[in-house]
């Protein structure tokens, strides 16, 4: 199994995607946001780039949710935290998605033959998944503003961990994939504090958002792999 990971989206390049699984990661916050939401009971994310193409499905009945720089969207229904998709405002729910970087991400991965979620929270059911599709595997890190985020550089290295304890052949993986496995392996007992000390971190703890990060920073709490079908995760 060939493992390659991309630093962030502004990185990423459809070719590199075909015949491929991608497993999208923007662990602060929208691919944990995902997992949040369909775990209460949505019945998909729709993640689309751009305010304006959200809005334009706003009349559709679809609750709208999003963020732009950390901070929820005026008008919208939701934000971007995890802890705001709660089962009583989201069961059976439609949601339209518009994130800073993690929705962008999604849709650069769209040549792949599959598109899957992860972040922290469902990171051994993620590389589970993603090994029964039998394919070569990128991990997409999301990034922040174009550039690598820590804790999406954690999640691959998390996942790499758990793919290697799972193929029965060997893994292989770029050398980026192998520096996160080690920066992975090396944080424990520490996650907490290297998500906090993170770009994104600090924002979220300025804007007052200190229980998103404790949300995210849970290894492998969930079952639920979002997987892209069509134009919506489900």
């Amino acid at each position: 199994m060939q493992i390659e990971v991309i630093s962030s989206v502004n990185e990423a390049q459809a070719d590199r995607f075909a015949h491929r699984t991608v497993i999208v990661i923007d662990v602060l916050r929208a691919t944990s946001t995902i997992v949040a939401a369909l775990e209460a009971g949505a019945a998909g994310i729709m993640p689309v780039e751009t305010v304006l193409e959200a809005r334009a499905l706003q009349c559709s009945g679809h609750l709208l949710a999003g963020e732009r720089f950390c901070r929820k969207i005026p008008g919208f229904d939701l934000g971007n935290s995890p802890e705001e998709f709660t089962a009583d405002l989201v069961r059976g729910q439609r949601i339209v998605l518009t994130t800073t970087n993690g929705t962008r991400a999604l849709h650069k991965a769209m040549r792949a033959d599959y598109v899957l979620a992860g972040c922290l929270n469902n990171a051994a059911a993620c590389a589970q998944s993603a090994a029964e599709l039998r394919r070569d595997i990128v991990l997409l890190c999301a990034g922040s503003h174009n550039e690598f985020a820590l804790e999406d550089g954690l999640c691959a290295g998390l996942i790499i961990g758990e793919l290697q304890g799972i193929s029965p052949s060997a893994v292989e993986m770029n050398d980026l994939g192998a520096a996160m496995l080690g920066l992975f392996k090396s944080s424990d007992g520490k996650l907490r504090e290297l998500l906090l000390g993170s770009t994104t971190g600090r924002r979220l703890m300025k804007n007052g958002s200190v229980r998103d990060v404790d949300h995210c920073c849970r290894v492998s709490v969930s079952s639920i792999v979002p997987r892209l079908q069509g134009d919506m995760l489900a």
